[in-house]
């Protein structure tokens, strides 16, 4: 058996007989410390405690590869059996509590080896120097909450501190610590996890709004929410609104509607979500009820939307008066056109164009044109917007962790609504004819987008 001592490890950490500890877990920090400079993988390996003073008495610390592995019967059926981590290696530290100074005592030290020891640059690959510090703990869940992917964030903090090695935990280790906090962010149940995070919200500003239906056995199925500045834009900008709803691809699987419109620099502003349990016609007349009650009953001039039935129905329901708009053609002479289309093709007997025919005041240019849009002709926004909401709908995302996505993404709308306040105090716009007194006020007034249309 050959002997590997460990060396280039400063006197001062290595351990030696009679070196005193406050307290166990100190002399495991010791060893664990010492195991880094030497290169090898530690454990804790057995402790005797007294029940009379209710203090650990003793402890022994050894080599990770210390002892071997008992033998399994199941070994015999296992096509790809586990490797041997263990060669009994006999290094090792003990300590002894001395009852009268209350300290640990080195009672024993084995310093030698008999195994190769680990490269100084695979160190952090050792299971005992495995650990997720506070501070990298906080820019992991920074990460999380910003989308990065466990790549993308593990390569990022690696970076920080100048590589791998230097990180002090693997990229397992990384998603380790992710699967605890989800565990433990749902450890009530995802209802419970809800209603926590609602009320945080709440208790951020009493203006948050969310709403919850619940089926016959009291389990939530429809979910709405908007909070405070998601109310005052629709009370700016909710003349005209488009809702979609796409399948999310969350693990609930649950259709997510959004509804948007655009403010006064045409960028997209978000009024409101919703989570739903179905698409039927109940579940969307509670959702724009809802909604309407959070907006304090203001409907809007026209909503854009996907050719949804149930939707329809809905929306003649809660808001009869509001224009319900659909994909907006862009053919001035409607009629004719479809007519010679009709001719052409020899599809006048096409049942899913005369349905559409039907439906031609929803979204022909030459009779939505009649009714105020704010510019929008179709649901692209929607298309747009979820877009950007791909990494809300990860399957392996929970609803506490949905929600602080969605959160993200919200707000990144929001700072460009900020540069694009920014731009034109710092930007003036160029004028065809500077001496016209209306295009000066005007240019003033409006917003560059606004004034460029003008």
């Amino acid at each position: 058996m050959r002997i590997h001592v460990p060396s280039n490890v400063p006197m001062e950490s290595t351990p030696f007989k009679g070196m005193e500890f406050e307290a166990d877990e100190i002399a495991y920090g010791f060893y664990n410390e010492y195991g880094r400079k030497a290169s090898f993988s530690i454990r804790k390996e057995y402790v005797n405690k007294c029940k009379k003073i209710g203090m650990v008495t003793s402890r022994r610390f050894v080599c990770a590869k210390e002892g071997v592995r008992g033998k399994d019967k199941r070994d015999q059926n296992v096509k790809n059996p586990r490797a041997e981590t263990r060669c009994g290696c006999e290094a090792r530290l003990v300590i002894i509590l001395n009852r009268d100074s209350k300290k640990y005592v080195m009672s024993e030290f084995i310093a030698e080896h008999n195994h190769y020891l680990h490269l100084p640059s695979t160190v952090h690959m050792m299971p005992s120097q495995w650990k997720v510090a506070v501070t990298h703990a906080i820019e992991i869940d920074l990460a999380h909450e910003s989308g990065l992917r466990l790549k993308q964030s593990y390569e990022l903090l690696s970076k920080q501190v100048g590589g791998y090695d230097n990180l002090g935990f693997t990229k397992q280790d990384h998603k380790n610590y992710l699967r605890t906090k989800r565990q433990r962010d749902m450890e009530h149940g995802a209802a419970a996890s809800l209603g926590r995070y609602f009320s945080h919200q709440l208790k951020e500003n009493p203006s948050y709004y969310f709403a919850t239906q619940l089926d016959c056995e009291e389990l939530i199925t429809n979910i709405f929410w908007a909070d405070a500045r998601m109310i005052i834009d629709y009370s700016h900008f909710g003349d005209v609104i488009t809702f979609d709803t796409t399948y999310s691809t969350n693990r609930d699987a649950r259709p997510l509607g959004v509804f948007l419109s655009l403010n006064h620099h045409s960028e997209i502003v978000v009024f409101g979500g919703a989570l739903l349990y179905d698409e039927t016609i109940e579940s969307f007349v509670w959702l724009f009820e809802t909604f309407l009650e959070a907006m304090s009953e203001k409907k809007p001039i026209t909503i854009f939307t996907d050719q949804d039935a149930a939707m329809s129905v809905a929306i003649k329901v809660v808001m009869p008066k509001t224009y319900h708009a659909l994909c907006i053609g862009i053919c001035d002479e409607f009629l004719t056109a479809w007519n010679e289309m009709l001719d052409k093709y020899d599809v006048r007997e096409n049942k899913w164009l005369i349905d559409l025919f039907k439906l031609k005041e929803k979204w022909a240019q030459a009779y939505v044109k009649r009714t105020f849009t704010a510019g929008m002709k179709t649901t692209q926004l929607s298309e747009s917007f979820n877009a950007d909401l791909k990494d809300c709908l990860r399957t392996d995302l929970n609803i506490v962790e949905f929600f602080t996505h969605f959160e993200t993404v919200v707000n990144q709308k929001r700072d460009k609504e900020l540069e694009a306040e920014y731009n034109p105090r710092q930007k003036f716009p160029r004028l065809n004819l500077k001496s016209s007194p209306m295009l000066n006020q005007v240019a003033t007034v409006y917003t560059p987008k606004l004034f460029d249309l003008f």
